[in-house]
């Protein structure tokens, strides 16, 4: 799910995995194995975030009324 969502934003700033990496300081098997298992701690998802010069927002969700809490 979170792995897809870094894909689109990669997709469309044009940047390739072994880019994110390199922004990242880390290799490019890290990043795609990370990818394969949709794997990413929150401090992990603020590095990539900036590393593509976006804001992450992380909210709770209530499952029930569908209300941002």
């Amino acid at each position: 799910m979170l792995a897809e969502k870094i894909k689109i934003v990669m997709l469309k700033q044009k940047v390739n995995v072994k880019e994110l990496s390199q922004r990242l300081n880390t290799s490019s098997s890290n990043i795609t194995n990370k990818f394969k298992r949709d794997n990413f701690s929150e401090k992990e998802l603020f590095e990539i975030a900036a590393a593509l010069d976006c804001d992450l927002k992380i909210d709770f969700i209530d499952k029930a009324t569908k209300q941002i809490l």
